[in-house]
């Protein structure tokens, strides 16, 4: 059946049905009727799959547009925990002019990768403010190794603190308790108190908080950033986040 003769049929299909659903006392489709409404449908898809295709990448892109606008809420409602939470690990210029987020995990391959893209940034660019969120994703000793890292912040101070993360991601094979127990003693750090306090209520609230934030932005994994109103899946390089930085410096959005 040729596309414009195919047209018609498919929308007075479509329009008895919606004529049959607008009436107060509907007459249902006979199984003739409903069968030959169906292979009409079916004949037209077939002949016609660009239009199946059209409509799935419609609805994809509908579903995309829909979660940016959730997140871009998210993120607006979530600007103070985000940027100012007292439980954060704050690298870079704390008074600096742009703020990036990061959420992470001590396990993650692409987190450590992240990690020369992150000092990279921060040594170029000397107004820039990085907050570090503890998100352990990644099982058990993840859970372990961010509640020794928040809790070695209330014994260690200014670039300490991010020297702290620094090694602990730096550490080879599965980061753990044990691992952050190694890397406290290095840096002189009471083991007993750090080891009472991971398991305090401090600790605890500073990692809920986190995965609140990530559940609401619709984080799926590690690392990932904010920058302004743009978040960033992914280890994406250098280039890429630099870029974002200089466009909110400039308009104040992701993109300018």
């Amino acid at each position: 059946m040729p596309l414009h003769r195919s047209l018609p049929i498919l929308a007075l299909a479509l329009g008895l049905s919606t004529a049959a659903v607008a009436q107060t006392a509907p007459a249902p489709f006979t199984d003739v009727q409903r069968q030959a409404i169906e292979s009409i449908v079916k004949e037209y898809l077939i002949k016609n799959p660009e239009v199946l295709q059209e409509a799935i990448a419609e609805g994809e892109k509908r579903q995309l547009e829909t979660q940016r606008l959730a997140q871009a809420a998210a993120l607006k409602e979530s600007q103070a925990a985000l940027m100012n939470s007292p439980h954060d690990v704050v690298a870079g210029n704390p008074a600096g002019d742009i703020t990036m987020v990061e959420f992470f995990d001590y396990n993650c391959g692409y987190c450590r990768k992240a990690l020369t893209d992150v000092q990279a940034l921060i040594k170029g660019d000397p107004k820039l403010r990085v907050v570090i969120k503890d998100f352990p994703v990644l099982g058990p000793e993840s859970v372990e190794a961010s509640q020794m890292a928040v809790a070695a912040k209330q014994q260690l101070k200014g670039d300490k603190v991010f020297e702290f993360h620094q090694k602990l991601l730096e550490s080879k094979g599965r980061v753990n308790a044990a691992k952050a127990v190694q890397v406290a003693k290095e840096m002189g750090l009471d083991i007993v108190r750090l080891q009472k306090d991971a398991q305090g209520p401090e600790v605890k609230a500073a990692l809920a908080e986190n995965r609140g934030l990530g559940d609401k932005l619709g984080l799926s994994g590690t690392p990932a950033f904010v920058i302004g109103d743009e978040i960033i899946p992914g280890a994406v390089g250098v280039d890429p986040i630099r870029k974002t930085i200089a466009d909110v410096r400039q308009c104040g959005h992701a993109s300018c």
